[in-house]
């Protein structure tokens, strides 16, 4: 019998704290642009609950203090497991599979091996943890076989998975060699999250191609056991986001960064991690010859490209960095003249109100990723146009564009596609930009990440009483 007073257990690779620790021993959330933690940050302040992760470093697992009430259990990981699990099966076989193989996956068995011996210490630490009959919800791509490892030590738990990034279609992932494995371990879980009904599909229909079971995409049956699936588009705190970005100090801010980038008619904004399926390089291939043939000037205009650094020790990211750099040198040499960069181009991570205050800033957001689980980001900025201004470029294969159809929507391999929707953005007519931005702001605060942790979490917990005391979150 499930206790009526459930606590919730988050299984995620990553610990949310900072990497360094203060002067006073103090531990604050490690917030990022889009991403897990910024996504469960606001769930987890009102809810009893547990966050299993690695913390960082190598070597063993520190012991952590609560942090807002969080309960931190840290997992420890080898140097041999950093390269091999997460840097390797991960980020180099995984990442590039599920995003359309916008680069070649790299397939090793030691990885495979790493990958396995990894997920077992996480399932083991979430057994450890989790009191009988608690909620355990296992993230992301990097833990697929902690469902099926934990459910073999604990039964009695009430277990979800929930996948943040695409899933593929079934011609990509039958490439894999241990695809097998990979189903049977996120069939552990009671619940199967995606983030659009597409990903969920494509998994039924692997589920029934690989392993011969009987599959919707709905409901998949395992043994003696009904798997649900379904699709839960992840959010932000919307009102949260709102209230940021119309801080007295933060509008200050926004003013000040115009006037620094010059008073120009119109800033374009795109905040990106370094990665290859962002589409970072075909947004600034668009914008340059939209300088070079004169339908964009540099005193007029100007691109704000903010990359935050991500997996540096992989080296399709070191690579990547480089060609973005050389890239941006090239067009601010080309076109820029003293004092007027055509790019300001900034590889740093941003404190969330300093974002908040970009987001002020841009009078277009160019969110074009090659492929996208949800994007956070295209949220964000949505929630901080509180005067309803702004446009919103997005990419058709972000999860994001599925639910803000109202955004400028691009396909961004079409390179002239680009450059025209980028343009149809700047020159856009003021009535058209803000019944656009009205209608979506409407969508997210009735679909903020209060109302994504409920519809998942009463599709998981039967018994209803942490969603009960969800219900205030709101």
């Amino acid at each position: 019998m499930r206790q009526t007073s459930s606590s919730l257990v988050v299984v995620a690779n990553r610990l949310p704290i900072d990497d360094s620790v203060a002067p006073d021993g103090a531990c604050e959330w490690r917030r990022s642009p889009g991403g897990l933690v910024s996504a469960l940050h606001p769930l987890l302040r009102h809810t009893p609950a547990t966050w299993v992760g690695w913390a960082g470093g190598t070597g063993p697992a520190p012991r952590l203090p609560d942090i807002d009430g969080v309960r931190m259990h840290s997992v420890a990981l080898t140097a041999e497991d950093l390269r091999d699990h997460y840097e390797g099966f991960a980020n180099a076989t995984l990442w590039p599979l599920y995003h359309d193989a916008v680069e070649q996956p790299v397939y090793h068995r030691r990885w495979w091996e790493a990958y396995q011996r990894v997920n077992q210490r996480f399932a083991a630490a979430a057994a450890a943890v989790a009191e009988p009959g608690d909620l355990v919800w296992v993230q992301d791509y990097h833990l697929q076989l902690v469902p099926g490892l934990l459910r073999a030590l604990r039964p009695d738990l009430r277990i979800g998975f929930f996948l943040h990034v695409p899933f593929p279609p079934p011609e990509l992932f039958m490439q894999l060699p241990r695809r097998a494995e990979l189903l049977r371990g996120m069939l552990g879980a009671d619940l199967i999250g995606f983030q659009r009904a597409q990903a969920a599909h494509n998994f039924a229909q692997l589920v029934a191609k690989v392993l011969g079971l009987p599959a919707t995409d709905r409901r998949i049956g395992v043994d003696d056991r009904v798997v649900r699936v379904g699709a839960y588009p992840v959010s932000i705190d919307t009102a949260e986001m709102a209230a940021l970005a119309g801080r007295p100090d933060v509008t200050a801010r926004a003013r000040r960064l115009r006037h620094d980038l010059g008073d120009p008619q119109q800033v374009i904004l795109s905040v990106d991690r370094m990665d290859y399926t962002k589409g970072i390089e075909q947004r600034l291939k668009a914008y340059s010859e939209l300088l070079a043939s004169g339908d964009v000037k540099v005193r007029d205009t100007v691109l704000v490209q903010v990359a935050v650094p991500s997996r540096e020790r992989v080296g399709q990211y070191q690579i990547l960095r480089d060609r973005v750099e050389r890239e941006v040198g090239r067009i601010n040499g080309e076109f820029g003249r003293v004092g007027e960069p055509a790019i300001h181009y900034l590889n740093q991570p941003f404190d969330s109100a300093e974002l908040a205050a970009l987001y002020r800033v841009a009078d277009v957001m160019a969110v074009t990723p090659l492929r996208d689980g949800m994007n956070l980001v295209a949220k964000e900025y949505v929630a901080a146009r509180v005067d309803d201004t702004g446009a919103l470029l997005l990419s058709e294969f972000a999860g994001a564009a599925a639910e803000l159809e109202q955004a400028y929507l691009v396909n961004p391999h079409d390179l002239e596609g680009l450059k025209q929707m980028l343009l149809t953005a700047l020159r856009a007519a003021p009535d058209d930009v803000g019944d656009r931005m009205r209608a979506m702001r409407t969508h997210l605060h009735r679909h903020d990440i209060h109302a994504w942790a409920r519809s998942y979490l009463s599709a998981l917990d039967q018994t209803g009483s942490l969603v009960t005391r969800l219900g205030s979150t709101g």
